[in-house]
């Protein structure tokens, strides 16, 4: 089944940390800290896929995360297995309704947020006498957010519970009882250089006053790559997207002060391409499964050591390479940095970047209308025009959907499509702007 699963997620092999994560959940309860972006998702889900009975017609295992993003983010790679088994994701921000439309017909992996999770079983929204696996995703972030109370309770309600697993990206002093782990074997591979990630370090120095200018340079020299830049306020974020703006160069924004429609686009966006620049603000430093970022950039300093670590670990991921810029003036050395990294030098003449080739085809129905990603395939192809290289990543929700087509052929492509139907219904798809 691993390695069914391994080719239809397009990877070749396992890295030591997930061989060792599947060998252990079969013996014991786990507790596995591995750096941020070394791949700790499949190492929980493809040992889980061994523990599902499909005779079960109930929960049978449930995964908390701290949050909503990391949820769809779980969900999406289960679904890509392609396992059979149905999943799930319950999280503040969606639609109780839809939740419990979803529960009705109960899935065999219930994946969310402590909050909403604990607001259905106080609502019996679903049965937990066949919840037999508990994984806590991204643990240290969860306590940290304050869900103690929830996932205290959440855990109380599931009797029948014999397989823990519990992932943190830091070294954890104590593990709350409430877990109930028993035993644990833990796989510490923080420290393991086989897991730290191939990350370069630059400098960028430049005058408070010429901050954004300097910016502004980097930005045009390196993002024709995926690129994330991170600040530590949410009007920051505004601000520079303003400039951006200003100066012709696309992008999308990632705050925890947008609404969750927006956000799940933003990120959609830049997963697929349309989009190589995201700025953003700590949330987006853990949890977000976009394994291709090659760049970084600290527009203001993190706080401490550890938000400037796991906001590297976003680029240089699994086997990848990546480079990370500190913007810092004159004066300026943040303590966390043992010796000055080399000074990246920016062009006097800044040159705009190329478009990215992709842009994004927006699908006015989702899971709810029974809308798959083989019917928008089929769609886009027989009756858009398009060859398969043309189409890039095709994503499905609730109630809409989004394909990546190449940037100089969807224009014709919305022209084709705006009479046809999918599934006998006619949907509107146009361009996502």
């Amino acid at each position: 089944m691993i390695k069914e699963a391994l080719e239809k997620l397009k990877i070749q092999a396992l890295n030591p940390m997930q061989q060792a994560a599947i060998a252990a959940v079969k013996q014991a309860d786990v507790i596995l800290l591995s750096p941020t972006g070394s791949g700790k998702t499949l190492a929980f889900l493809l040992p889980l896929l061994g523990l599902l009975n499909p005779a079960i017609p109930t929960v049978q295992a449930i995964i908390l995360v701290p949050s909503r993003e990391l949820a769809l983010q779980i969900e999406q790679v289960f679904r890509t297995i392609g396992s059979g088994f149905k999943v799930n994701c319950c999280y503040g921000g969606h639609p109780v309704k839809t939740e419990l439309n979803n529960l009705s017909q109960p899935p065999a992996v219930l994946i969310g947020t402590p909050g909403r999770i604990a607001h259905h079983l106080r609502r019996g929204s679903f049965d937990t006498a066949t919840i037999k696996t508990l994984i806590l995703d991204e643990f240290d972030k969860a306590l940290e957010f304050g869900f103690q109370e929830d996932m205290a309770f959440i855990i109380k309600q599931m009797p029948a519970i014999n397989k823990r697993v519990l992932t943190s990206a830091t070294q954890m002093d104590q593990i709350p009882a409430f877990t109930g782990i028993n035993k644990p074997q833990t796989l510490d591979y923080l420290g393991n250089a086989a897991s730290t990630p191939d990350l370069i370090q630059k400098v960028v120095i430049a005058e408070a006053a010429d901050k954004l200018d300097a910016l502004f340079a980097l930005v045009c020299k390196i993002a024709d790559k995926p690129t994330l830049i991170f600040c530590n306020h949410r009007d920051a974020v505004e601000r520079i997207s303003d400039l951006l703006y200003d100066r012709g160069l696309p992008h999308d924004i990632f705050h925890g002060g947008m609404e969750q429609d927006d956000r799940e686009r933003a990120l959609l966006k830049f997963r697929n391409g349309s989009h190589r620049i995201l700025i953003t603000t700590d949330l987006a430093s853990r949890g977000l499964d976009i394994p291709e970022i090659e760049h970084v950039v600290h527009y203001q300093l993190p706080h401490n050591e550890e938000a400037f670590l796991h906001r590297n670990g976003r680029t240089a991921r699994m086997h990848a390479k990546g480079t990370s810029y500190l913007l810092l003036t004159p004066d300026e050395k943040p303590s966390y940095l043992t010796t000055m990294p080399e000074v990246e030098q920016l062009p006097e003449k800044v040159k705009l970047p190329p478009l990215s080739p992709w842009a994004t085809l927006y699908i006015a129905a989702g899971k709810k209308d029974k809308i798959n990603k083989v019917d928008i395939v089929g769609l886009l192809l027989k009756k858009g025009g398009l060859d398969k290289e043309d189409l890039g990543l095709i994503e499905v929700l609730d109630n809409s959907a989004y394909a990546a087509v190449k940037r100089n052929k969807i224009e014709r492509t919305v022209q084709l499509v705006k009479n046809e139907k999918i599934k006998g219904r006619k949907i509107r798809i146009d361009i996502s702007r």
